[in-house]
């Protein structure tokens, strides 16, 4: 299993994985990254934001994981980790947290804080955000495009 920068030709492979692993835990839902207009061109829209990326974790030719950084608050020195997701059956191996860490790294030369949205179902996810130092708030940071989560988290860098 290797990271990089995801390419056009990872599009289709990382939307599905997104929209399977939502539809998993019945998040295919308004509110959350299932419908954000960019996911079926991940690649082109990471690649047009100043000061934000997408990787992806890829065994063999499968994409089996991504993570994006964003700008959120640009002003205020805070980036949005975004659209976090690793196939089920890769959960549990370290993928996700070697994920983090190549889009915190990413952020910390770039940012003074990251922030996150998620939902309480993902109770995996939130316990890595919380080994990795990232704090519960108890809402929302102004401007959320993602109005079904539950979970907003921040770290500094």
């Amino acid at each position: 299993m290797f990271i990089r920068e995801i390419e056009e030709k990872d599009n289709r492979q990382i939307e599905k994985l997104i929209k399977e692993s939502l539809e998993s835990v019945s998040l295919d839902r308004e509110g959350t990254a299932y419908y954000d207009p960019q996911l079926p061109r991940l690649s082109q829209y990471y690649s047009s934001i100043q000061d934000g990326s997408y990787w992806i974790a890829v065994e063999g030719e499968e994409v089996v994981g991504g993570i994006g950084i964003a700008p959120y608050v640009k002003e205020k020195g805070i980036c949005e980790l975004q659209k976090f997701y690793v196939h089920q059956d890769y959960q549990g191996k370290g993928i996700g947290r070697k994920l983090l860490r190549t889009a915190l790294e990413f952020a910390e030369r770039k940012y003074n804080q990251c922030y996150l949205e998620t939902r309480h179902e993902l109770k995996q996810a939130n316990k890595l955000y919380e080994q990795n130092d990232f704090t519960l708030l108890p809402s929302p940071i102004e401007g959320s495009d993602h109005s079904f989560m539950d979970r907003w988290y921040i770290v500094d860098l």
